[in-house]
C-alpha cells in the first residue's frame, strides 16, 4: 500500500513537471541540462521531467516602463527636470533571456542617458515646441540598442519639463510682456483704423456734399435755360402771330396805330413820374403821331 502510493506521488510529480499550459501572449524559455532547448508557445506542451525546466517567462504584450526623472542641461545652460514613460515588446524570448542580465534596467539607462544627450543640443524654448522630435530621437537610439535585447520600443512620451523656479518665473514675465505689448498694438492700430474711417467718412461726406451742390447747380442751370428757351419759343410764338397779323388787310394801319398809343402814353407816363415837364425837341414828330393815330381811329373799320 506504501508503495502504490509513493509511485502515485512519483507519477504526480512527473506528470506536473512534463506537462505546462503556457497562456496567450506569453513565452517561456526552456533549459535543457543548462543549455538553452527551446522556447513554449501558447497552449499545452510537454517537458522531459528532471532534464528540462522552465527558465525564463517573458509576457509579450506591450509593456510601459516609467522612465525615473531626472535633471537634464539645455544647450543654454539651463536645468531642466524631465519625466517620461517608455512602451516597449518582448519579441525574441530567447534574447530577451539571454541578451542582458536584465533588459528592463538596460532599456531605463539608456533611455535616460539618450534623452540627456538629446535635451543637451536644445534650447530651453526649443523643448517645449519640440516634443515630438525628442520622442522620435529617444525611440530611434533605443530600438537601436534593443535589439540584441530581444525588445522592440514601441514610443516614448515625455510626461513632463519642468524648468526651475527662477525660470518658470523669468518665462511668465516675459509672456506677460507679450501680452501687453500685443495688447498695446492693437489698441494702436484700433486707434489708428478710427481716424482712417473717421477721415474717409468725412472726405466722402464732403465728396457727397460737392456732388449734391455740383447736381443742384446743374439742374438750376437746366431750370433757367429751360425757362429762357420757353420765353424765347413763346416770344417767338408772339413774334410769329404779329408777323402774320401785318400780312392780312389793315394790317399796317394797325402797327401803326399801337406804336402812336405806345408813344403817346410814354410821354403821359413822363409828364406824370417826373415834377419837370419833359417836351420833345421836335414836337411835329408827336403832333404826326397823334395826326396819324387819329386818322386811324377815324378810318372805317372795314380798312382795319
Amino acid at each position: 500500500m506504501e508503495i502504490a502510493l509513493i509511485i502515485l506521488v512519483v507519477a504526480a510529480i512527473f506528470v506536473v513537471q512534463a506537462l505546462k499550459v503556457v497562456p496567450q501572449q506569453h513565452a517561456w524559455v526552456v533549459e535543457r541540462l543548462g543549455r538553452y532547448h527551446a522556447t513554449l508557445t501558447p497552449g499545452l506542451n510537454i517537458l522531459v521531467p528532471f532534464v528540462d525546466r522552465l527558465a525564463y517567462k517573458h509576457s509579450l504584450k506591450e509593456i510601459p516602463l516609467d522612465v525615473p526623472s531626472q535633471v537634464c542641461i539645455t544647450k543654454d545652460n539651463t536645468q531642466l527636470t524631465v519625466d517620461g514613460i517608455l512602451y516597449f515588446q518582448v519579441t525574441d524570448p530567447m534574447r530577451a533571456s539571454y541578451g542582458s542580465s536584465n533588459y528592463i534596467v538596460a532599456i531605463t539607462q539608456l533611455a535616460q542617458t539618450t534623452l540627456r544627450s538629446v535635451i543637451g543640443r536644445m534650447e530651453l524654448d526649443r523643448t517645449f515646441e519640440e516634443r515630438d522630435s525628442i520622442n522620435s530621437h529617444v525611440v530611434q537610439s533605443l530600438d537601436e540598442a534593443a535589439l540584441n535585447w530581444g525588445v522592440k520600443v514601441l514610443r516614448y512620451e515625455i510626461k513632463d519639463l519642468t524648468p526651475p523656479p527662477a525660470i518658470l518665473h523669468a518665462m511668465q514675465a516675459q509672456i506677460t510682456a507679450e501680452r501687453e505689448k500685443r495688447a498695446l498694438i492693437a489698441a494702436s492700430e484700433g486707434r489708428r483704423q478710427e481716424q482712417i474711417n473717421i477721415a474717409t467718412g468725412e472726405r466722402e461726406a464732403k465728396i457727397a456734399r460737392s456732388e449734391g451742390e455740383k447736381q443742384s447747380e446743374i439742374n438750376k442751370a437746366q431750370g433757367e435755360a429751360a425757362a429762357i428757351t420757353a420765353v424765347a419759343e413763346a416770344t417767338a410764338g408772339a413774334i410769329r402771330k404779329i408777323a402774320e397779323a401785318i400780312q392780312q388787310p389793315g394790317g399796317d394801319q394797325a402797327v401803326q396805330l399801337k406804336v402812336a398809343e405806345k408813344a403817346v402814353d410814354a410821354y403821359a407816363q413822363l409828364a406824370q413820374k417826373n415834377n419837370t415837364m419833359i417836351v420833345p425837341g421836335n414836337m411835329t414828330e408827336v403832333g404826326a403821331l397823334i395826326g396819324t393815330a387819329m386818322g386811324l381811329m377815324k378810318a372805317p373799320k372795314s380798312a382795319l
